[in-house]
């Protein structure tokens, strides 16, 4: 068995370039795969590896107190979904291009997902408002599954977010936007955004996606949610669609 890791923390780190040495250094030493990408905002982690390491590696990194509160979203799979390690800098661990925007110095409003799914369960929140599901993600990941009802957006990448969203303003006045994604980054810096820009009553879905499937499960949900390794897909039981093993990639019937 693989357990798997998705995480990422948005807090300001100075020591870029250092950091990304000693990550790559411990994870190498823990034979883990995945992506890490550290920038001056924050870090963003996909990992997998033997159980135990996994778990070493974490209870070493939360020693950092920037890290130290960092939410974490476990699954488990047969295989390994990553070829190789990469750690590296970036601008941005999650590129969106906006002067201005500034994620570790504020963070928007969240709704837990039990709350969401209490909500959407009796058609309004505890205001009375309406309901909008903004998914931030792009069309190739949003043809694999999403919120029943939500509002999806003819993009290819995140930074075409700002453009698109605009054109669908006078559909989200007087409601409550809950924007959502995979696991919290992207609707996280949407809806930071979306409060700058002037859209009323923004919330964040906290822990996107897989948070929801781990906390809640598939209520409201319909079919699979895209991820970026090898299982390309997870239903709400966090079960892949597919998984490499020994070189053969097959598709997982569930």
């Amino acid at each position: 068995m693989v357990l798997n890791l998705a995480a990422y923390r948005f807090v300001a780190i100075d020591d870029v370039a250092g950091l990304v040495l000693t990550l790559r250094e411990r994870l190498e030493a823990a034979s883990l795969r995945g992506t890490v990408l550290v920038a001056p905002e924050g870090i963003n982690l996909f990992l997998a590896g033997e159980p135990q390491a996994l778990r070493d590696f974490v209870v070493w990194l939360q020693q950092d107190p920037r890290f130290a509160e960092m939410p974490l979203k476990w699954s488990e799979s047969a295989a390994l979904p990553f070829r190789k390690l990469l750690v590296k800098s970036k601008p941005e661990i999650i590129s969106f291009r906006q002067p201005g925007l500034d994620p570790v110095a504020a963070r928007a409003p969240a709704v837990d997902p039990a709350t969401l799914a209490r909500w959407l369960e009796q058609g309004q929140d505890d205001d009375g408002r309406q309901i909008a599901l903004v998914d931030t993600r792009n069309q190739e990941e949003v043809a694999y599954g999403g919120f029943v009802g939500a509002i999806t957006l003819p993009i290819d990448k995140f930074t075409d977010l700002p453009a698109a969203l605009e054109s669908r303003r006078q559909d989200l006045q007087d409601k409550t936007i809950v924007s959502f994604c995979t696991g919290g980054i992207r609707c996280e810096k949407a809806a930071i955004w979306m409060q700058q820009a002037g859209f009323g009553h923004v919330l964040q879905l906290d822990g996107g996606i897989l948070g929801y499937f781990e906390k809640v499960g598939g209520y409201g949900y319909r079919e699979r949610c895209f991820v970026f390794d090898e299982r390309v897909a997870l239903d709400p039981n966090l079960q892949p669609l597919a998984e490499d093993l020994g070189g053969r990639h097959r598709k997982v019937l569930t």
